[in-house]
């Protein structure tokens, strides 16, 4: 219990469950309902393009990017991994080998010259 009598221990509890509360009811609205609902077909192109989005939000930033802060040189291992990368996944569609590409590039440059 706190200095104030509990009352803060209180309305943190009722802000935790009316929160829960509303994050349920609206995840849920579309099961509870039992009207058949459609997307409009601009909503479902879109929704096509999320995936390489979120996926370009995540890795774009760590390949171009130290602390926060645009990288000043081109000696930076993860640009020519990057471009490595990006040439042999549009070269043969194979993911793994994808990986193995950028990584046989990443290693020595950063482990063998420091970069």
């Amino acid at each position: 219990m706190n200095a104030n009598g509990g009352g803060a221990d209180l309305w943190t509890l009722a802000v935790i469950v009316g929160l829960a509360l509303v994050t349920v009811l609206t995840r849920s609205f579309f099961f509870i309902s039992s009207k058949n609902w459609q997307l409009p077909h601009w909503a479902q192109r879109g929704l096509q393009y999320a995936p390489i989005a979120a996926l370009s939000a995540v890795v774009v930033p760590e390949i171009v990017t130290v602390q926060g802060v645009l990288i000043t040189t081109w000696q930076d291992a993860r640009l020519f991994s990057a471009v490595v990368g990006a040439a042999v996944y549009f070269w043969r569609r194979d993911v793994l080998f994808t990986i193995i590409a950028g990584m046989a590039v990443y290693l020595p440059l950063h482990l063998g010259l420091g970069w």
